[in-house]
């Protein structure tokens, strides 16, 4: 993340890494660069108007070294004529100041989902236990004991979701986002038909309950 704002970059640095993410933070274009270069990186947020290097020139920068990592712009320039130069630069976002922390984490696992990189250790996991219930991600399967269960892979991409923040809200937004890629009326209608599903798999299980929050989310508690 490359932000000159000083409270603001720190706020988002708490509020990633609390989301399972690994951030560092740069405070103008030169650095940001410079610490591209030096490490590895799977996603870049910059702001436009840095010292030094802006981010329009920041992001040319880093097409150039790679045409393929996700680039998203955080900023307060929001004229049409700076957005069609940041997506004409090839970047996958463009976000304006002043922004919604939840609505930037959906954008982000979107995008995500898009390239099918999981950049966080916590992102990669593929197998839980879910009460009396195994869940193997990668194969798509839910088991218990000798009974198993093929689930289709939205099926599987919705419970992940749901594992990874187990005993805690996990947003309809971020759901509908990182597995179809927008919050749409029809997308909600499908989401609630596999959260229906879900919940008749793992009924064998009193002690697992996929708990609706009006308005808000789910909680898989188990």
């Amino acid at each position: 993340m490359v932000e000159d704002d000083t409270s603001l970059g720190f706020l988002l640095v708490d509020f990633l890494e609390s989301n399972g993410f690994d951030v560092k933070l740069y405070r103008d274009g030169d650095s940001g660069l410079k610490g591209y270069k030096s490490s590895k990186f799977d996603f870049c947020i910059f702001d436009v108007m840095l010292p030094g290097m802006d981010g329009f020139s920041l992001a040319q920068r880093v097409r150039a070294e790679n045409n393929t990592i996700p680039i998203i712009f955080l900023t307060a320039r929001s004229m049409k004529n700076d957005k069609i130069k940041g997506f004409n630069l090839g970047v996958d976002d463009y976000i304006t100041k002043p922004f919604d922390e939840d609505e930037l984490l959906c954008r982000i696992n979107a995008i995500i989902n898009r390239y099918n990189l999981p950049p966080t250790e916590n992102l990669s996991r593929d197998k839980f236990t879910i009460g009396k219930y195994l869940f193997d991600y990668k194969n798509q399967l839910l088991a218990m004991g000798e009974t198993n269960k093929r689930l289709t892979r939205k099926e599987s991409e919705v419970l992940r979701h749901l594992c990874l923040s187990p005993n805690e809200i996990v947003t309809r937004d971020n759901i509908l986002f990182s597995v179809w890629g927008d919050n749409d009326y029809f997308n909600g209608r499908s989401l609630d038909v596999f959260i229906a599903k879900l919940r008749k798999y793992l009924s064998n299980d009193t002690a697992v309950q996929i708990n609706n929050i009006p308005k808000v989310g789910y909680i898989l508690e188990c």
